[in-house]
């Protein structure tokens, strides 16, 4: 069923809400203005989060009822999309820790690059006498202590 026309008699309105199982006091069509809603009906922006998840649904993964009008973007509302229940944190002070810590590790990230730290290292050690012989050394030679630290 596609949308028809958009209504703009009484008669014609009554007969969209009736088309689309709800009341005529309820029906309230997208407004005309050329983007192709004609009588559908609008809904309200709610996710299908906000839905009752006990309720015996005919369709229990989307929320939906048979014969129920859907939302026209309601892709955008599904389960797994777009949650726009009421959350428990203001959004102001959810914003106010955001950018406190962005703020912080922007902060922490300058010092790290004006005042490098680096992990202390000593000199690479090799067994064999610091791997005399690999090197090239004189195998008829004694080679040189190898002092890897001062006591």
């Amino acid at each position: 069923m596609l949308p028809g026309p958009y209504p703009r008699t009484p008669e014609e309105r009554a007969a969209a809400a009736k088309k689309y199982n709800m009341r005529v006091e309820d029906y309230q069509p997208y407004p005309d203005d050329g983007l192709g809603y004609g009588d559908y009906p609008m809904l309200p922006d709610k996710s299908h989060y906000e839905r009752d998840p006990w309720y015996q649904w005919d369709q229990p993964d989307m929320r939906h009822n048979w014969g129920e009008p859907m939302h026209w973007h309601f892709d955008m509302y599904t389960r797994n999309r777009v949650d726009t229940s009421p959350t428990v944190v203001p959004w102001h002070t959810m914003s106010k820790h955001f950018f406190f810590f962005l703020g912080t590790m922007l902060v922490m990230f300058g010092l790290g690059t004006i005042y490098p730290s680096y992990m202390p290292v000593g000199p690479k050690q090799y067994p064999f006498n610091d791997l005399y012989l690999e090197k090239g050394g004189d195998p008829n030679k004694t080679p040189p202590p190898v002092i890897h630290y001062e006591i």
